[in-house]
C-alpha cells in the first residue's frame, strides 16, 4: 500500500502539482521590479535619434533590424507577467496614438526603479502608488500650459511638416526632410472634408533597388503585379471589380448530358463560349475598360477581353480587392454580371510600369476624388525598407493625431525636465509620506534626458544640471541638443523639435497606471501549464 505524502502547508496545498506561488516583498514585488527594469533597459538604448538598433529573430526565424520599440515588443515573446503589464500599456499607446511606445516603457521602468529605493526605505507599495497618482495628476494639469505650437490648418503642408518631422527624426535621423514631405503629400491629398482621417488609406509599397531618394507618392494604389492580358494602359478608365473568377460559369449541380452527334457536341461547347462572350461584351457596352478580379481569369475569358480591348488585373488578396474598390469608388461584385452605373468605379489612369526589375500595376487617381494614396519606398535591402515603413507609419499616425488635437509641446527632453522641475516643487508642498513618491516621480522624468545624453555619448548629469539652470530662469522650451557637444542645450521649439501633445498626455497616463499596477501586486500564482501544442495565433490581416 502506497503512503500518501501530504503537500507543503500553506497556499501551495490548494493548487495542482506543478503550480508555482510567490508572495511578499522579496519574492513578488522586488522580483517584478527587477524584471521590468531589465526590460526597460533593453529598449532604453533604442530611444532617440541616436538610439541603437536591435536584431530580433522571431519564432519563425524572420529577421528584424530596428530601433522601433513597438516592433521589438511585438516580436519578443515576453513571458514575465509584470513585464507583460508594461507591454500591454505600450500596446494601448500604439493603438491610441500610434507612437510613443518607448516613452511608456522607459517611464514605467524608471518609476519602478525609483520605487525600489523607497520600498527599501520602508514605504509601502500603496503609499508609493498613491504618490505617483498625485504626481501624474499634477503633470497632466501642467502639460497643457507647456504647448509651444499648434497646427490649425490640416491642409497647410508647411504647418503639418513641422509636426511630422520630429516623429520621423527619432527613427530615421538624416532622412526626416524627405520622408516628412512624402507623408505630408500622401496624407493631405486624401484628407476628407469632414477631417476624419483613416491611417489605412495611406498604403506602402516596397520595391527593392535604387535608393531612398527615389521614393515617390502615387495618388491611388500600386500593386507589385503584372496584368493578365495584353492591354497595359487605359486613360481614363472605368473599373469593374469582381470577387469571383472571370471564366466559364460552372453549374452548382451535377448532371448528365447525352450527346448523339458531332454537331450537338460542337453546339454544346459553343453555347458556353457564346454566353461568356456575351457577358464580357456586356461589360464593354457598359463602358468598362478595366476588370479587377480576386480570383483567376480563364484563358477563354482573356481571349475575349483582349478582343474587346479591356485590361485584366488579378489580385490574390481579398483585402487588396477591397482597397481597390475604395480607391476607384466601385462595388465589389460576387458574380459575373454587368454592373450598373453606381457599381462601376473610375480611375484617371490604370497602367503597368516597371520599377527596377519589378512590374507594378498603378491605379492613379488625381484631384479631390483621391481616396487612397501609396508611398512607394525604394531601398537596397528588405530590412532597411521595413525600418523606413515603420518610420512612415509613425509619421502617418502623427498626422492622424494632428487632425484630432493639433497642439505640440517642446521635444528633446524639454517638457520632461520642466515637468520634473514643477513636480519636485509640488512634492515639497505635500505634508505626508506621498511627498517622497512625488519627488521620485520627478526624478524618473529626468531619465529621458539621461537616456538621450547616454545614447549620444555625453555626460548626463552635466546636461541635466544645465537644463535645470535654464528652466529655473523660465526658459521652458530648452532641451538637449544631440549635435552640439560644447553647449548641449537648445531651444527645442525654435529648432522645430516638437512632440505631439496627445502622445505625452497618454504616455504619462498609461506608464503611471502600469507602474502602479505592478507595485500593488503582492502575490504571483502560476497555475500548472496545460500540455499539448500551443493554440495557433490569429494571423488574419486587419483591414
Amino acid at each position: 500500500m502506497a503512503l500518501h505524502v501530504p503537500k507543503a502547508p500553506g497556499f501551495a496545498q490548494m493548487l495542482k502539482e506543478g503550480a508555482r506561488h510567490f508572495s511578499g516583498l522579496e519574492e513578488a514585488v522586488f522580483r517584478n521590479i527587477t524584471a521590468c527594469k531589465q526590460f526597460a533597459d533593453t529598449v532604453r538604448t533604442a530611444y532617440g535619434p541616436n538610439g541603437m538598433n536591435k536584431i530580433i529573430i522571431n519564432h519563425i526565424e524572420k529577421l528584424f533590424v530596428t530601433n522601433d520599440a513597438a516592433t521589438i515588443i511585438k516580436e519578443l515573446e515576453v513571458e514575465h507577467p509584470a513585464a507583460k503589464i508594461i507591454i500591454l500599456a505600450s500596446q494601448m499607446q500604439e493603438q491610441e496614438v500610434g507612437d510613443g511606445t518607448n516613452f511608456i516603457i522607459i517611464l514605467a521602468g524608471a518609476l519602478l526603479h525609483e520605487a525600489e529605493d523607497m520600498l527599501r526605505m520602508g514605504l509601502t507599495p500603496t503609499e508609493i502608488a498613491l504618490g505617483y497618482e498625485l504626481a501624474v495628476e499634477k503633470a497632466l494639469e501642467i502639460l497643457p500650459t507647456l504647448t509651444c505650437y499648434e497646427v490649425k490648418d490640416f491642409r497647410n503642408k508647411n504647418e503639418v511638416l513641422k509636426g511630422i518631422k520630429t516623429a520621423i527624426m527619432s527613427k530615421q535621423y538624416g532622412n526626416e526632410d524627405m520622408l516628412s514631405n512624402l507623408i505630408a503629400d500622401a496624407c493631405i491629398s486624401i484628407l476628407p472634408e469632414d477631417g476624419s482621417f483613416n491611417v489605412d488609406n495611406v498604403r506602402i509599397c516596397k520595391i527593392l533597388g535604387s535608393g531612398l531618394s527615389s521614393s515617390v507618392v502615387v495618388h491611388g494604389m500600386v500593386f507589385k503585379k503584372n496584368v493578365e492580358g495584353v492591354v497595359t494602359k487605359k486613360t481614363p478608365a472605368k473599373v469593374a471589380v469582381f470577387t469571383c473568377p472571370i471564366d466559364v460559369a460552372t453549374t452548382e449541380t451535377t448532371g448528365t448530358v447525352l450527346i448523339k452527334t458531332a454537331d450537338e457536341l460542337m453546339n454544346f461547347s459553343r453555347g458556353e463560349e457564346n454566353l461568356l462572350e456575351e457577358q464580357i461584351k456586356a461589360l464593354k457596352d457598359a463602358g468598362v475598360d478595366v476588370v479587377v478580379s480576386g480570383a483567376k481569369f480563364g484563358d477563354l475569358a482573356l481571349h475575349y477581353m483582349n478582343k474587346y480591348d479591356m485590361m485584366a488585373v488579378r489580385l490574390q488578396s481579398k483585402f487588396d480587392v477591397r482597397r481597390v474598390s475604395r480607391t476607384v469608388n466601385a462595388t465589389a461584385l460576387p458574380k459575373l454580371i454587368c454592373p450598373n452605373k453606381e457599381e462601376i468605379g473610375y480611375a484617371d489612369c490604370v497602367y503597368i510600369d516597371e520599377l527596377g526589375d519589378t512590374p507594378v500595376v498603378v491605379f492613379k487617381q488625381e484631384g479631390a476624388d483621391t481616396r487612397v494614396s501609396t508611398i512607394v519606398i525604394r531601398g537596397a535591402t528588405d530590412n532597411y525598407m521595413d525600418d523606413i515603413e515603420r518610420a512612415i507609419d509613425d509619421g502617418v499616425n502623427t498626422f492622424k493625431g494632428i487632425t484630432k488635437d493639433g497642439r505640440f509641446v517642446p521635444g528633446a527632453g524639454a517638457v520632461e525636465i520642466e515637468l520634473a522641475h514643477r513636480i519636485a516643487q509640488y512634492g515639497d508642498s505635500l505634508p505626508g509620506l506621498e511627498q517622497y513618491a512625488v519627488k521620485k516621480f520627478a526624478t524618473a522624468l529626468e531619465w529621458f534626458v539621461k537616456t538621450l545624453a547616454e545614447n549620444t555619448g555625453v555626460k548626463a548629469k552635466e546636461v541635466i544640471s544645465k537644463l535645470y539652470a535654464v528652466h529655473n530662469e523660465g526658459k521652458t522650451n530648452f532641451g538637449f541638443d544631440i549635435e552640439n557637444e560644447d553647449c548641449n542645450i537648445i531651444d527645442a521649439a525654435e529648432a522645430g523639435i516638437i512632440d505631439l501633445f496627445v502622445t505625452k498626455y497618454w504616455g504619462l497616463k498609461y506608464a503611471t497606471q502600469a507602474a502602479c499596477t505592478v507595485l500593488q501586486v503582492d502575490q504571483i500564482i502560476l497555475a500548472k501549464r496545460a500540455g499539448g501544442p500551443k493554440p495557433p495565433q490569429n494571423a488574419m490581416d486587419d483591414d
